[in-house]
């Protein structure tokens, strides 16, 4: 049997790394491993965000169309689908560990182990570095939070964001690169890899980065690559809210180089894993799978952070690079429609190993190889409360009560930008006929309120402190009960 690395790098898109088109950021590994292996070129999500993504890519089953939403302590953000695994659910990790594996899961993503949630299930060993994001660390930081005075040191010349209160709180006493999300997230492991790999029992290494994912804080050195700080008269430290945030002039290409150089860094340190790995002889017997788990908006579509009425190609788009030790397809793409939930197939099959019955994945390495013929024509996926379809010649969108439709012809429009809807309402009805036949006609509806768990108020809303719009915070007032 083979060893397994299954890669998660949070909120990276694909048109910003190299193998797939992108011809000014800096991602040479993730490159030279797609040389190796296959790019997908039609994987998408099938349910977002980050929690229902991971639920998929965790069991192999589908988290659309999030049914069976309930609040669990902890929930602070209020998207059906964002919830531990179901209990029925066989992990993954509890497979490889049931043929033999020793199981490891090394995150910075910090809502998988939130109060309630159940993702280290299975895993043999299991590490959460700890700071991402409103991770609560440490007490978060009072006062003007775009003072460039809360930067930590002189390598970090500014953070791009929602929660900075936190974020930069948990960055405080950084002084070098190593003090970074991923060099720490990969350097646990390479470490995890040096006690344990090469022994008897094959190994289940999945390592879950949260960066690109926001705020963004690059490395002054690599952020340099793509801006030039020296001339830069906007602010440093940008405290965004999610949807239509007007920036002052300069500041969106400062935040545009802010996250190019987190993608530079999450690649270095995916290189400096995989060079260990060749040199303890392992390389030639080690499936490696590298996946996002969806992109992010950056006013593309005059928008900033994920939205949910903004399923877009800047944000759907997965990067999905799959390697198999012997070499077979190197170098080469698969159009087949592929997500997350046929991760946990496609690694089992390529290790040998037989999964479970009933999964609703595939696997995907079948069909780059041609040992097998896809059957999907289309995507789906719920960001509640909206539904996306993608097909060749279509992307669409609506939400769950029909207010709006968009539709796209993506063979004309690839980045999705003029709305056809209106001129095809015949279209638009026979692609929403097929997204609700995959939820047996029936979409799950919620009215989404507290279940009395004072101590963990929802902060967005309540905390006159936040960081949530004004508009999105009335929207939410009538829907959520304290």
């Amino acid at each position: 049997m083979r060893n397994v690395i299954l890669i998660m790098l949070d909120s990276l898109r694909r048109d910003h790394v190299g193998c797939y088109g992108n011809d000014w950021i800096r991602t040479p590994n993730i490159d030279d491993l797609a040389a190796e292996g296959v790019r997908f070129t039609n994987a998408y999500p099938e349910a977002l965000p980050t929690i229902p993504v991971r639920r998929a890519m965790h069991t192999g089953y589908r988290t659309f169309p999030c049914r069976d939403y309930k609040l669990s302590k902890g929930d602070t953000v209020l998207i059906p689908g964002w919830q531990p695994i179901p209990e029925e659910q066989v992990t993954m990790a509890e497979v490889f560990r049931h043929h033999g594996y020793v199981t490891a899961h090394i995150a910075s993503t910090p809502h998988i182990f939130k109060p309630s949630m159940n993702f280290h299930r299975g895993y043999t060993a299991w590490e959460w570095i700890r700071g991402q994001e409103a991770d609560h660390l440490r007490v978060p930081l009072k006062g003007e939070i775009e003072d460039t005075a809360n930067l930590p040191c002189d390598l970090a010349y500014g953070c791009v964001g929602h929660s900075l209160r936190h974020c930069l709180a948990n960055m405080q006493g950084w002084e070098t690169e190593e003090d970074w999300f991923p060099p720490r997230t990969f350097g646990a492991a390479t470490r995890w890899l040096e006690r344990n790999g090469g022994g008897e029992e094959p190994f289940l290494l999945v390592i879950d980065e949260f960066d690109p994912h926001e705020p963004w804080n690059a490395p002054r050195d690599i952020l340099e690559h793509y801006f030039d700080t020296g001339s830069y008269e906007g602010r440093r430290v940008i405290n965004t809210t999610g949807g239509a945030y007007e920036f002052r002039e300069g500041e969106l290409e400062y935040t545009l180089a802010q996250y190019a150089g987190e993608v530079e860094l999450c690649d270095k340190y995916v290189g400096l894993l995989l060079d260990r790995v060749k040199e303890m002889g392992l390389w030639d017997e080690t499936v490696v799978l590298l996946v996002s788990d969806h992109g992010h908006n950056i006013m593309d579509h005059g928008v900033i952070h994920k939205m949910p009425d903004h399923m877009y190609p800047e944000l759907m788009d997965l990067v999905y690079i799959v390697r198999s030790p012997d070499g077979e397809a190197a170098g080469s793409e698969c159009d087949a429609y592929a997500a997350h939930h046929d991760i946990p197939v496609t690694l089992m099959g390529m290790a040998g190993v037989e999964p479970p019955s009933g999964l609703d994945g595939r696997n995907v390495w079948a069909y780059a190889t041609g040992e097998d013929v896809s059957t999907r024509g289309h995507a789906t996926c719920m960001f509640y409360p909206w539904l996306w379809y993608r097909d060749d010649h279509y992307a669409y969108m609506t939400d769950v009560d029909v207010s709006e439709e968009r539709l796209y012809d993506v063979r004309a429009d690839p980045r999705c930008m003029t709305d056809i809807s209106v001129s095809n309402r015949d279209v638009c009805l026979a692609l929403r006929k097929r997204l609700w036949r995959e939820m047996d006609d029936d979409p799950p509806m919620y009215r989404i309120f507290r279940e009395g768990h004072e101590w963990y108020e929802y902060p967005d809303v309540y905390d006159p402190t936040s960081q949530i719009s004004q508009s999105l915070r009335s929207k939410h007032r009538d829907k959520l009960q304290p």
